[in-house]
């Protein structure tokens, strides 16, 4: 399982009949993703912490996404990311990500 972070309302306006575009695709040429569930909150606190609003956590099984994944490093970890648009058929499971009072974000309890 490999999870992608977006904003709440973000996810909620998207047209899930065709493939997910996130920003750094056209910015970067990929779309960023993490692979461990504990990385995954780093990755929101070093990223998003200051951004208002709920945000969601994508859960994609990599061997469902169509366009090619690359692991590469970056800070020392590797990272998966998603050279192409994501497939939704590859997307298992959409889950809040809960934040404590001063905009931590916590570990979802239900991430697999």
């Amino acid at each position: 399982m490999i999870y992608h972070i977006l904003p709440q309302a973000l996810y909620a306006s998207l047209d899930k009949s065709q493939p997910f575009r996130a920003d750094s695709l056209e910015s970067e040429g990929f779309m960023h993703c993490t692979g461990a569930p504990e990385r995954l909150v780093w990755v929101a606190n070093r990223f998003y912490r200051q951004a208002s609003g709920p945000f969601v956590v994508l859960c994609i099984n990599e061997a469902l996404i169509v366009a090619e994944v690359r692991w590469e490093e970056s800070d020392g970890h590797l990272f998966p990311h998603i050279y192409g648009p994501l497939n939704w058929s590859a997307v298992e499971k959409v889950i809040d990500f809960p934040r404590s009072a001063d905009g931590t974000f916590l570990l979802p309890t239900n991430i697999s």
